[in-house]
């Protein structure tokens, strides 16, 4: 057993959460350890999740440009054809570069990093087992940042090989002829969306009645409607009941429904994940969802002891981690800590993309709130047209009385992009009018946001 090193602050896992976290931490003058079983920073997100998903999906929209619609440009390519080794080659040098930038930020911020298995001896106290030695650090704060993991069907374990989980889906070294994708959630929708573009048979079968369930009937029912045109399957109301002799079976309504299928992606969601960090040493409860009881500065019931990001409660996004790993830094720096977690943008990085915030207008009728809703279709702006990206369309929410943005959904290309103003706004109470009247460059895109929050009082220019 090593010397017992004393920190500020102690983060216990290294994901988008626990590095901003201590990276703020220290900006703000405390010594900070940063604590992760991988040999690598970035966690989940860096390293399996967030971003290599987004590498294969910009090259596999790439290779779909190629295959179908650059002849629509005037651009003749004969013999278009993937080579699946040099594109994930690709995406594991974008995650290298990462990966490796995170690490050269904690050495110039002089944020200790230890590679190992932490585990609480008590409120202060954790005992990290690396490969060559165990070490027991204290810290008057500790963070835990330890994200979440696939959630696995009992009855359809994790073999990485058929039946696979998001981890395996990004480095599967063949298209496969038939994929199966168990989830219709962003995760499910991303992967599916990338194997289909490079060739493969894909299905998704979904228990809900409907696929991104968070999001409002009409932007649902539109982006259906896409996915299937691109030709990927799409089974909703159908709960799985197992997978034998390459088949995957489900009911629905009564029916036995049956999907042959070469690999199977299980992609129901993510629990958090504290295994091995023995939670009871350090007196950290847990809530009736198996989720890391905090308060409303993240605090947990052990005194010193914060919890951030997919452990607690809240939406399982990197960027929600981010903002309560600051928040929690500067709280214990003796700042003013800010979040606002209503305001949380949720992205399905498919082609379209969706992006939400804030109230759908689903749940604010379902609410019984009195309200406006603006749209504008992407098929009447011009930049949309010239970007063959005139699918979808923006929906602005706002209160009818106060005319305040509620939330907002976009179906489009660059979703995620364009979907920020929209926040910005809403973070400082602002109304649809602010929106519209805030100038747009011409041509962009981003106009048709300006068109939706001219639509909410009937005003859109380029809409009748």
């Amino acid at each position: 057993m090593s010397d017992s090193p004393s920190f500020d602050l102690i983060v216990i896992g290294a994901g988008p959460g626990g590095y901003v976290c201590a990276f703020r931490a220290a900006q703000l003058g405390l010594k900070v350890a940063l604590v992760d079983k991988r040999s690598t920073l970035g966690g989940t997100c860096l390293n399996v999740g967030c971003i290599p998903s987004k590498a294969l999906l910009a090259s596999s929209e790439h290779f779909l440009f190629a295959q179908k619609h650059a002849a629509e440009h005037g651009i003749k390519l004969d013999g278009v054809s993937i080579d699946i080794a040099t594109m994930l080659k690709k995406k594991d040098g974008i995650v290298a570069k990462l990966t490796g930038g995170v690490a050269q930020l904690a050495k110039a911020r002089k944020v200790t990093v230890f590679n190992g298995a932490a585990a609480f001896v008590s409120a202060n106290t954790v005992e990290i087992k690396g490969d060559k030695e165990t070490v027991q650090a204290t810290a008057k704060n500790i963070v835990i940042a330890t994200g979440s993991a696939p959630v696995e069907l009992p009855f359809m374990k994790f073999d990485g090989e058929t039946i696979i989980s998001s981890d395996h889906a990004i480095s599967l070294p063949a298209v496969p002829k038939k994929l199966v994708v168990v989830g219709g959630g962003a995760i499910g929708l991303e992967l599916g969306s990338v194997w289909s573009r490079l060739g493969a048979d894909v299905t998704i079968v979904e228990f809900l009645p409907k696929i991104a369930a968070a999001n409002d009937d009409d932007i649902v029912r539109n982006f259906t409607r896409l996915l299937q045109k691109q030709g990927i399957k799409i089974e909703c109301g159908a709960k799985v009941t197992g997978f034998a002799k390459g088949v995957l079976t489900a009911e629905r309504d009564g029916k036995v429904l049956e999907f042959p299928a070469d690999k199977v992606l299980v992609a129901v969601g993510r629990r958090p994940f504290a295994d091995g960090l023995a939670l009871e040493k350090a007196g950290v409860e847990l809530t009736d969802k198996k989720r890391i009881k905090v308060d409303s500065h993240l605090k947990t019931t052990a005194p010193g002891v914060w919890a951030i990001g997919d452990v607690i409660d809240g939406p399982m996004l990197a960027h929600k981690a981010e903002e309560d790993g600051v928040a929690v830094a500067e709280w214990i720096a003796g700042k003013h800590g800010h979040i606002n977690w209503d305001l949380m943008p949720a992205i399905i990085y498919t082609e379209p993309e969706v992006a939400s915030v804030g109230l759908g207008e689903d749940a604010a009728k379902a609410k019984g709130l009195a309200i406006n809703v603006g749209k504008f279709n992407f098929a009447a702006n011009a930049r949309a047209l010239a970007n063959d990206a005139a699918d979808g369309y923006v929906k602005i929410i706002a209160d009818a009385t106060t005319d305040r943005i509620l939330g907002a959904q976009i179906l489009g290309k660059n979703a995620g992009e364009l979907i920020s103003e929209i926040v910005t706004h809403m973070e400082y109470g602002g109304s649809a009018e602010d929106l519209a009247r805030t100038i747009h460059a011409h041509p962009t895109m981003s106009e048709a946001v300006k068109e939706a929050g001219l639509a909410v009082s009937k005003s859109a220019i380029h809409a009748i």
